[in-house]
This record gives structure tokens, C-alpha cells and sequence, in this order.
């Protein structure tokens, strides 16, 4: 799983116009699942996110988690995260997960994130035409890959 996480004032997804999910302060989560991806991945991710200390403590310094300061999370797919740009300008997506692959193991990330956090968690519509807005917060943006664990 590849995650692009941003620290966020505010977000939300539009969906045919209409705002499927949206949190005050919290994660934007653009989340990529690729066919290797499978439930270690999913608890890997979602502890590390619900633990994750990048927001601001009284001092200015990173040093609270999302249950620290009682933030959301915004989950949207993004499939594109897996994009192989090697040959050509035009990207390959062969390492993202096809839909019955992916939406069972989204489904099933979602359920571990609520229960790790214990946050409110709002998502975008799987493989969906979506509109996300944001206001990043710092700006703070951060990649976590499951298959490299920096």
C-alpha cells in the first residue's frame, strides 16, 4: 500500500456534485493498493497512521497524533499512486490493484483505521470520478509505502 498523507486544516470530496465526505482538521489519506498488498499491510498502515505525531503541540513542534488533537480522517482511493512512469510518457497502472482485489482490501482498511483510531473517518466513492479540495496544514505531506517502511 502507498499512502500520501497530508495534514490538513480542512478537506473534502465532491462526487457529481455533491460532497461525499469532509472533516475539519485531521489526514487526507490518498490511498493506492497494488496487488501485493495484503492484511499485514493493512495493519501496518493503519497503526502507523493513528499513531503518526505530526501535528503541533503547544510549543510549535510535531508532537501529537491525530487522537492528540481529535482530527478525521478523509480517505479517498487513488489508484494512480502505482503509476510506473519507466518507459514512455504515458504511465502504466499494472502494479495497482484491480477493483476485486483492491475494494474488498479498501473496505477492510477502513474498518482497522476506525478501530486504531477510534476517529472519525470519512471517504471518497471507489473508482469514482472525484473532486478533492484541501487546505494543507504546514503544508505537511508525507509517503508511507508498506513495501519499504521508512
Amino acid at each position: 500500500m502507498r499512502a500520501v498523507i497530508q495534514r490538513v486544516s480542512e478537506a473534502s470530496v465532491t462526487i457529481d456534485g455533491q460532497i461525499s465526505g469532509q472533516i475539519d482538521q485531521g489526514l487526507l489519506v490518498l490511498l493506492g493498493i497494488e496487488n501485493a498488498d495484503t492484511e499485514e499491510d493493512i495493519q501496518w498502515l493503519t497503526a502507523k497512521l493513528s499513531k503518526l505525531r505530526i501535528f503541533s503541540d503547544e510549543d510549535g513542534k510535531m508532537n501529537r497524533s491525530i487522537q492528540d488533537v481529535g482530527g478525521g480522517f478523509l480517505v479517498v482511493s487513488q489508484f494512480t499512486l502505482h503509476a510506473s512512469t519507466k518507459k514512455g510518457n504515458r504511465p502504466s497502472y499494472i502494479r495497482a490493484a484491480r477493483p476485486e482485489v483492491a475494494i474488498p482490501l479498501y473496505e477492510k482498511f477502513m474498518s482497522v483505521l476506525q478501530t486504531y483510531s477510534e476517529q472519525p473517518i470519512q471517504t471518497g466513492e471507489f473508482g469514482a470520478d472525484m473532486k478533492v479540495r484541501l487546505l494543507n496544514d504546514g503544508p505537511v505531506t508525507i509517503i508511507i509505502d508498506t513495501k519499504q517502511k521508512e
